[in-house]
């Protein structure tokens, strides 16, 4: 009997330690790794103006990302700033899932044309989360120009100074233009617009000769045969006009510009969470749906995880550092 009784103790407290490590296991699971959801919404912040590509792209993403999961994902557009605006109020959230940032080539190039001044590091203040999409930038002039060819245009410059347009300093199209000078050591006159559309309408009117414009905003007129476009800095042809050749079937390989489109969070939000959300992103853009839907606005999806993202980001600011003070592009 008092042997009995003695394995009957030791039952119940091998049990007992039992039980208790298993609470404690419980407890220690990180709550990413669990079904995550936001405490109410997450704040998508898209750091331009509603209406434009990067909003659009964003509020896609959002839907999408969120009938998958039944995250509520609401956009907000904090505009202002060269797009350091709404980057500056992303870096100060807490990085607990529920702020994200949509970012493109601008803010990677503010690293460089702002430094300090921009208010955030876009490395050092974030973690990457995916790459969304690519959109190129194509080279055009009015439909009535001599200039036939990309190797015209270049002729051309080394004859007399062309006046270039573009969206503004610092701006996609400017950088596509300076690195233009730098591989044919030719001298332009830029002219900055505040956006995209006046510098069309004026070189349509002919004030200006050539625009290296952000894809989408003058595939329209190459369209309607009121502009001619020269070349396009994309590895292959876009579908959309499949006559206009790659930058490097035009004779000029080193002009590659890659208006991307990508998603960070704020520095120390948990890898498990990154890694969900990341997931859960890349997934929906690697949809054939989504993908439609992408090309349409003039992107070409171009999904990637936050590692890899985060290594095409480093590379990016890096080339476009050496654009910027090789031209020597100041902000006011």
């Amino acid at each position: 009997m008092k042997h009995r009784h003695i394995a009957t103790k030791r039952s119940i407290l091998k049990l007992g330690l039992l039980s208790i490590l298993g609470a404690c296991a419980t407890i220690v699971v990180p709550a990413a790794q669990a079904d995550w959801k936001p405490d109410q919404y997450i704040t998508y912040i898209v750091p331009f103006a509603p209406g434009g590509l990067t909003d659009v792209a964003a509020r896609m993403i959002a839907k999408g990302v969120g009938d998958k999961t039944g995250w509520n994902i609401v956009v907000n557009n904090k505009a202002g700033a060269n797009a350091n605006l709404g980057a500056t109020e992303a870096a100060r959230a807490k990085p607990d899932g529920n702020t994200w940032l949509a970012i493109t080539m601008t803010h990677a190039v503010n690293k460089t044309l702002f430094g300090k001044s921009a208010g955030y590091d876009i490395e050092s203040d974030f973690v990457p989360i995916a790459k969304i999409a690519s959109s190129a930038i194509m080279v055009v002039v009015p439909q009535n120009s001599p200039i036939k060819t990309l190797q015209d245009l270049i002729d051309t410059a080394k004859k007399k100074t062309l006046n270039v347009g573009s969206s503004g300093t610092g701006t996609p199209p400017h950088i596509a233009m300076a690195l233009f000078q730098d591989l044919t050591k030719t001298k332009m006159t830029h002219v900055p617009y505040k956006g995209g559309a006046p510098s069309m309408v004026d070189l349509i009117g002919g004030q200006l000769d050539v625009v290296f414009s952000n894809y989408p905003e003058s595939l329209p007129y190459v369209q309607q045969g009121k502009l001619r476009a020269l070349a396009i800095t994309s590895d292959k042809r876009a579908a959309a006009v499949p006559d206009v050749p790659t930058t490097a079937e035009a004779g000029l390989p080193g002009l590659m510009v890659d208006n991307f489109t990508g998603l960070l969070a704020p520095k120390g939000t948990d890898p498990a969470l990154v890694k969900e959300i990341s997931e859960k992103v890349t997934g929906v853009v690697g949809e054939k749906a989504m993908g439609e839907q992408l090309v349409k606005l003039g992107f070409i999806p171009d999904p990637m995880g936050s590692d890899e993202f985060k290594t095409y980001l480093h590379e990016q600011i890096g080339k476009l550092a050496k654009v910027i003070k090789d031209a020597n592009i100041k902000v006011n």
